[in-house]
This record gives C-alpha cells, sequence and structure tokens, in this order.
C-alpha cells in the first residue's frame, strides 16, 4: 500500500481514537458527579492499579506495555482535571527532581504546587491546601531522605502511593570545568556523586542548598559556579550540560511517596508503612520484628531516625507487605504495639516496582 494511502488510514482511526476518548470522558464526568454527592476520592490508587492491569492483560501487541501506560496515564490526568483538577506539592522550584517525577505520575492536566522545603509538603496536604504531595524518601546509592522520615513523626499525612524514578546527575554550568569554584546541590546527590567529585575538583567548593533545582537557578546567577542536577534543570534555568550521568551507580533509583489525608483501598499486592519506638534496652527491637516473623509478614525496608524528644531513644520506619486491613497484619501489628513505646501506621498502597 503506498504511503499516501497508509497515511490516511492512520488519519481515519485517529479521528475514531478522538471519538472514543471523548467517550470515555463523558463517563468520566458521570463518575465525578457521583463522587460529589457520596464523597468519593477524586485520585484512587488502588483503580489506577486495576486499570493499568488490565490494560496490560488486554495488550495484545505491537505497542510495549509502558507505551500503552504511559498514554493511559495521560488520559487519567485529563479525567482528574474534568472531575475536580487536582493540586500537587512537590519540592521545587520546577526542573527538580521531585518535580520531573510528580509530572511523571499525575501527567500534564493538574496543577503543580512548588514548596521550598519537604516538610513543607507535609503541611499543605495536612492543611487541605494541596490533595497529593510526593516526597523522596528512600535513594538506592544514598538511602533513606532524613527530612521525610522526620516529618512523618509530626504529619498525619498517609503515604497512598510509590513511585519509582531512574535518576541521572548532570554537570550544570555557564563556564569551562576548570573554572568552577563552588558546586551547588541537595546532601543527597553529593554523595550519590561523592567518587566522581573527588576524582574531578582538587578545590572547588560543594555548597549544599535545598533542591537541585535550586541549585541550578544559583548556577545560573553566579559566575565560575556549577550545579548538579537534571537536564531538564538545565533546559529551564538556561545551563549548559558539562558532564553528563556523573553519578558513582549507575542503576541509581529515587522511589518517591504520594501522600493525601487517606491511604488506598486493598488491590491484592500492597505494602503498609509504619513507625514505631522502643525502650532503650537490649534487644527490644528483635522483639518486634519476631512478632512480625511469627505472623510471617515480609518486611520490605527499615530505617531509623533518633528521636528529638529524648536521648538514645529511635524510631524505626519498617515497610512490610500487605495491606493493613488485612487480618494477618491487623494481627501482627496489635501485637508488636505491645513492645513499642509507640507504634503508628503511616498508609497502606499499592505496591509498584516499575521505574517511570
Amino acid at each position: 500500500m503506498p504511503i499516501e494511502e497508509l497515511r490516511k488510514k492512520i488519519d481515519s482511526i485517529d479521528n475514531k481514537l478522538v471519538e472514543l476518548l471523548n467517550e470515555r470522558a463523558q463517563v468520566v464526568v458521570e463518575v465525578g458527579r457521583v463522587k460529589g454527592v457520596t464523597g468519593g476520592q477524586i485520585y484512587a490508587p488502588d483503580r489506577e492499579k486495576a486499570v493499568f492491569s488490565k490494560i496490560c492483560k488486554a495488550n495484545e501487541g505491537p505497542l510495549p506495555d509502558k507505551t500503552l501506560i504511559a498514554i493511559w496515564r495521560e488520559m487519567m490526568s485529563g479525567s482528574f482535571f474534568l472531575e475536580r483538577p487536582l493540586r500537587i506539592a512537590y519540592l521545587g522550584p520546577q526542573g527538580s527532581f521531585s518535580h520531573a517525577a510528580a509530572m511523571l505520575k499525575f501527567g500534564q492536566s493538574v496543577e503543580y504546587e512548588a514548596v521550598t522545603d519537604i516538610r513543607a509538603i507535609f503541611t499543605e496536604v495536612s492543611h487541605g491546601h494541596c490533595d497529593l504531595g510526593i516526597v523522596p524518601v528512600e535513594n538506592s546509592a544514598g538511602g533513606g531522605i532524613s527530612e521525610t522520615l522526620d516529618a512523618f513523626v509530626e504529619s498525619d499525612a498517609m503515604i497512598c502511593a510509590e513511585v519509582y524514578m531512574a535518576i541521572h546527575h548532570n554537570l550544570l554550568a555557564n563556564c569551562k570545568l576548570d573554572e568552577i569554584q563552588e558546586v551547588y546541590s541537595k546532601p543527597e546527590i553529593f554523595a550519590q556523586c561523592r567518587n566522581w567529585l573527588s576524582a574531578t575538583f582538587d578545590e572547588a567548593k560543594t555548597i549544599p542548598v535545598a533542591s537541585s533545582a535550586r541549585a541550578a537557578q544559583m548556577a545560573a546567577e553566579k559566575p565560575y559556579t556549577a550545579a548538579l542536577g537534571s537536564t531538564v534543570a538545565a533546559e529551564l534555568y538556561g545551563l549548559k550540560v558539562i558532564c553528563e550521568n556523573i553519578e558513582d551507580i549507575s542503576n541509581n533509583v529515587t522511589r518517591f511517596l504520594v501522600i493525601s489525608k487517606i491511604d488506598a483501598k486493598p488491590t491484592g499486592d500492597d505494602k503498609t508503612s509504619m513507625l514505631f519506638s522502643t525502650s532503650h534496652k537490649a534487644g527490644a527491637l528483635v522483639d518486634v520484628l519476631e512478632v512480625f516473623r511469627r505472623y510471617g509478614t515480609n518486611l520490605a525496608n527499615i530505617e531509623s531516625r533518633p528521636s528529638k524528644k529524648r536521648e538514645w531513644e529511635y524510631y524505626f520506619f519498617v515497610d512490610l507487605f500487605g495491606h493493613r486491613q488485612d487480618q494477618r497484619v491487623i494481627d501482627a501489628l496489635a501485637e508488636a504495639k505491645k513492645h513499642c513505646l509507640q507504634l503508628s501506621v503511616l498508609g497502606s498502597f499499592p505496591k509498584n516496582t516499575e521505574l517511570i
């Protein structure tokens, strides 16, 4: 078939797709009306996972699953707009990795609010100024993000979803490499590029700032300075990419959490996050972990942070497989509380392992 005829065929299919997408959108409008009466959540992580699973199951190719999921993410973003525009807080300014993760997760049709620090994201969600927030919680190279873990101790926000994003760091500047005197970025990013920095610079001073995007802003304003950040930040703030992919570990992935006022409904393949503190005595932590072992509850992650209330007391952050409404998890949490000074469930959410 001549290429002109093939293109006409594509155009015809495109017209049908537009018609079907708008037919779907009309149903979304009706769903929004029902939710307005019943008080249903606009963003439902359990429904999102179910839709993606059905789409992948129905896919017979040649398009890969990840392409269809990306298309459906944007359709869902448009659906949020039709029901009620979501407002999502992230660690700004524009061009940060948090901004990129938020846009990859929620698409182009929602509203985004850049805030100056991670604690402010929790505040915006807790006070109802934003529907959702997205916060970095751990990195495969640098470990846990202390600001996020500390914010959970004092906030009532709950985890409703998780996002994994591949991270690539770049040296951004408007001068030559040997002219750089100062380098700005987040402390965690410096840690992820430690080997490269020590091998490249003898005298350049590293200066920590609140976000990689803020670092790019500062590097654009001050001569003989550089930032470690994304190519998006370089484009936004008019910087050149001097060196690409300078992270010490090539498969560098950051896990983000989506926070809301409520968590997600069960999907059958979930995680639950909790925090607890134990008394300062030998074997206290082992006693708690032994409870989960006896109930056959697998733990996915454990982080510790010092308590700011008492000396030598620590908070432990744990992810376990299962939903807090599962009877096995209910029983395990109830018994674990007996060994804790405090135990709080931070939320249950669909388990995710796919990179966006």
